[in-house]
């Protein structure tokens, strides 16, 4: 059987590993729910990206939505990796995780003052601009700091990415972007703001994306834009295509970043810009499949119409199924003989969306673990504390050994920024 993640995932003896760590020893030492990273699988996808645009004037930036932890961040600045951020929290992780605002692009469509001001004084390399009432206020307040904020507009280039509603994104019907019909207008009006620095053109169509021709129609209406816009004298240095390659959590097939990238250039050719900078925001991509989210069996419960198999982790821990419906592979981490009953692998958390996996073959006891596997990207970045439950720990693993990058929350922790009112009960 091939396991998403491989080959940093595999089969020793029965014994599920990632990159030679088995995975039940790590739940015995670091406890569960356990978030495992796998820092070699992360710097592989990246070098795949990195060798495709080897030679061509390009700027990746991962979208750290995805996963922010500090220690990832720090793996991917550390091997040349830009950033896209969508919020001023955003911005102090990278800085914190070394690395460079001259590398980060600040998308999307709310930005406050706030954030605006702290991104000029960090010197982020663009704001991605999402309307024309935020080109004014950017303007606004780049007057203010004394300074020209540099800026690339967010077209919304109507084009179907062909994937979940809720991650679709280049739609007309989306709340993203500059409709297209519009964006001429718009560069017009950014280009005679004093506070602006006009640099660039990007887009960004969806998430989860599984073939290449969503970005090839988007590429191209973005071209013809750039070519509106520079007849109209307004030069632009670069072209942000934005991200959402998908994964392989199933049986899907997305393309590699090899072949994502070499059509993109072909494109970026044929339409003679080849010499034009590229920018690309991957996220899951980079580090989706390098993450695997670990869970105890407490109680497996056989039920007169469904099988119920109730594990430590919950939709506060991982909400992708909750949320999208999302299909995520489960593995035992350590194989049992025996039948294997078909479960709902469920939560303990008070909601009957609480699941992470439907009707599983799985030969399970109370105290064995399962690996839900791809669970590196939008996993421990959309956790929450929902019935009061503390966030998982974080470990990384690679050739020197394993490094716990986020210690498990304590309940007390949860409530220190509350306080009770003042006086008798």
């Amino acid at each position: 059987m091939t396991l998403p993640g491989a080959p940093s995932l595999a089969r020793v003896r029965g014994a599920l590993q990632l990159d030679g760590h088995a995975l039940d020893d790590l739940a015995r030492r670091y406890g569960t729910p356990l978030y495992v990273y796998s820092r070699p699988s992360m710097l592989r996808a990246l070098a795949a990206y990195q060798r495709a645009l080897q030679g061509r004037r390009h700027l990746i930036c991962y979208a750290m939505k995805a996963n922010a932890n500090l220690a990832v961040l720090q793996a991917l600045a550390a091997a040349g990796c830009g950033f896209d951020i969508v919020s001023g929290g955003e911005l102090e992780r990278v800085l914190a995780a070394g690395g460079q605002a001259g590398r980060i692009v600040f998308s999307g469509v709310g930005k406050t003052r706030a954030e605006m001001r702290q991104a000029l004084l960090a010197g982020v390399r663009c704001f991605n601009v999402e309307s024309l009432a935020e080109l004014d206020t950017l303007d606004a307040v780049a007057r203010e700091q004394g300074c020209r904020a540099p800026v690339s507009l967010r077209v919304n280039p109507d084009v179907d990415a062909g994937t979940h509603p809720y991650i679709a994104t280049g739609l007309k019907a989306n709340k993203f972007g500059i409709a297209h019909d519009q964006a001429l207008h718009a560069y017009r009006h950014a280009a005679s703001l004093p506070g602006l620095r006009v640099l660039g053109i990007d887009c960004h169509i969806g998430s989860q994306i599984v073939q290449v021709a969503p970005y090839l129609d988007a590429l191209d209406r973005l071209l013809d834009l750039v070519e509106a816009v520079e007849a109209s004298g307004i030069p632009l240095q670069h072209v942000d295509v934005g991200g959402g390659l998908g994964i392989a959590y199933g049986s899907e097939q997305p393309p590699d970043a090899t072949e994502l990238v070499a059509a993109l250039l072909a494109r970026l050719d044929a339409r003679g810009h080849g010499a034009r900078e590229l920018l690309l925001e991957p996220g899951r991509s980079l580090v989706g499949n390098a993450g695997v989210l670990v869970t105890e069996v407490l109680v497996p419960k056989p039920g007169v119409h469904k099988n119920f198999c109730v594990v430590d982790a919950a939709m506060n821990d991982l909400l992708r199924p909750a949320l999208y419906e999302a299909w995520m592979a489960i593995e035992p981490c350590v194989e049992r003989a025996g039948p294997a009953p078909t479960w709902d692998v469920v939560g303990p958390v008070c909601e009957s969306g609480d699941w992470l996996g439907r009707d599983r073959a799985l030969a399970v006891q109370p105290g064995d673990h399962l690996a839900v596997l791809s669970a590196g990207a939008y996993g421990m970045a959309m956790a929450s504390n929902y019935n009061s439950r503390p966030r998982a720990a974080e470990v990384m693993v690679d050739a020197d050994g394993v490094h716990l990058v986020r210690e498990r929350e304590q309940p007390g922790r949860l409530f220190e920024g509350e306080h009770l009112l003042p006086g008798p009960p």
